[in-house]
């Protein structure tokens, strides 16, 4: 009901940008954002509807998720500075085009970085697909452990 996720497979919906969350909605609708579950719900909404969830998702508290590896996290700390922060920002709190990643579920992360560098999610722009295509499984798990503990 806040945007907490109700399981580790679905992402952290508090505090994220309205305008993204309204763009991920007509991306399920139209079928650009590929997801059995998604697109269903998604389908009946008009962009007002889109736009008012949005809203009040952005407007729900986040409490970050500390992992449970401060040495892994570290490593993920280093690799965003390097690759994540000129898009998502210093914090993780993204933009109307780009997620906040700070907080967000750990595992969901690092399912969406593994869509991304396989290639299976699309509907976002191609720079998050080339970085992800870089990353290894240990770089992955690490940015999300560190991503999960941004508040």
């Amino acid at each position: 009901m806040h945007g907490e996720s109700a399981s580790e497979l679905y992402p952290r919906l508090a505090a994220q940008n309205p305008v993204y969350i309204a763009k991920q909605l007509a991306n399920f609708a139209s079928g650009e954002r590929r997801s059995t579950a998604m697109q269903p719900m998604a389908a009946d909404l008009t962009p007002q509807e889109r736009a008012a969830l949005g809203l009040y998702f952005s407007r729900q508290k986040s409490e970050p998720h500390p992992g449970a590896d401060p040495r892994l996290a570290a490593q993920g700390e280093k690799l965003y500075a390097e690759r994540c922060t000129a898009c998502h920002g210093p914090r993780g709190h993204g933009t109307e085009n780009l997620p906040r990643l700070a907080g967000q579920v750990s595992s969901y992360l690092a399912a969406q970085l593994r869509s991304f560098g396989a290639r299976e999610r699309t509907n976002d722009n191609a720079v998050m697909q080339g970085i992800a295509m870089q990353l290894g499984e240990q770089d992955i798990r690490a940015l999300a452990e560190y991503l999960s503990g941004l508040d």
